[in-house]
């Protein structure tokens, strides 16, 4: 299946790992793009610049295809040393780059200057089109049934998708809602150019997260997740759990970042991923584990898109036409 996506990115099938904190690890963004999609590491995963080089090296030695590191750029208290993981990426070899939080344009001219493409990811048209005019390469619009931040406008993919390929002319991946091929084929119907996924590949055989999340999200339906930081203007979609539950009961309170922070550290929710205590802290997952219903391979996954993509496609829309065709 040809995009401007695969053809401008390099990659063989119109599906993108996104990054996620404590997930993007080397052995699943190499499983992904083995499979042909194209697998991201998650760079502030790596506690030092220094570790990040010996992921991506750690990645390599694992594929020979084309790979990416996902750069999350976020206001903090002690700030992350931004400019050192970029350096990372570059000396690194790395080739394509995706952005999410605030602004890329500090990183933009270092990142193209060593040919690297870059992929932002937006929760809305307005952030998409200025992402496309500061000269990124690609956009990730992210619907609000995605897992992690979706914005304050709360507008579902089905709308999002189209609203912003009515304005761009740079590539589009759909991210949030997505985890299988129906879904792929209904974001390339509406404009998109690929499929980004998070929640889905966080429930694959090489994903580094214990089995007990992977079974949970299996488990839970489109219904368990909880929005966190309503009222904070931060939205975030994470797994519905007791802490979750207790985030959003404190914030009905009235409770301000201060009385709920111990909640919702991120050590916490690392602790969730590693040890398998779906308890411990926040995590993130989107509505699209709903869908979701087995742990396959990264390989199986991506084939199993592919083919039943392809089948939608030639088949069964394209039956819908034959068939109106012939009643004419």
């Amino acid at each position: 299946m040809r995009t401007r996506f695969t053809e401008e990115f390099g990659v063989r099938h119109p599906i993108v790992q996104g990054g996620m904190m404590w997930v993007g690890r080397a052995e699943l963004a190499a499983a992904v793009s083995n499979a042909g999609a194209l697998g991201i590491i998650t760079g502030l995963t790596q506690p030092t610049p220094e570790d990040l080089v010996r992921e991506i090296a750690r990645c390599r030695e694992m594929t020979d295809q084309p790979f990416g590191v996902n750069l999350t750029i976020l206001p903090a208290i002690t700030p992350p040393p931004y400019a050192e993981y970029r350096q990372a990426i570059v000396e690194s070899g790395v080739k394509i780059v995706e952005t999410a939080g605030s602004n890329p344009k500090d990183h933009l001219p270092v990142f193209h200057e060593a040919g690297i493409k870059v992929i932002h990811k937006c929760t809305s048209v307005r952030h998409a089109v200025k992402a496309e005019q500061l000269g990124v390469d690609a956009v990730s619009i992210d619907g609000f049934e995605c897992a992690g931040h979706p914005g304050e406008d709360d507008v579902p993919g089905l709308v999002l998708i189209p609203a912003a390929a009515a304005k761009l002319t740079i590539p589009i991946l759909a991210s949030g809602g997505i985890a299988d091929a129906r879904g792929m084929v209904a974001a390339l119907a509406l404009g998109a150019d690929g499929a980004n996924m998070g929640t889905r590949f966080m429930c694959t055989a090489e994903s580094p997260v214990d089995e007990a999340v992977k079974a949970q999200i299996v488990a839970n339906t489109e219904l368990d997740t909880k929005l966190i930081f309503r009222t904070l203007g931060n939205t975030a979609r994470v797994a519905a759990n007791a802490i979750s539950a207790e985030v959003v009961a404190k914030e009905a309170g009235g409770a301000e970042f201060s009385d709920i922070q111990h909640l919702v550290a991120g050590a916490r929710g690392r602790k969730v991923f590693e040890e398998g205590d779906l308890d411990a802290g926040i995590w993130t997952a989107g509505q699209c584990q709903g869908l979701i219903d087995d742990i396959p391979t990264a390989a199986e996954l991506v084939d199993r898109m592919m083919s039943e993509a392809e089948e939608i496609i030639t088949s069964r829309l394209a039956g819908m036409v034959e068939a109106t065709e012939a009643a004419r």
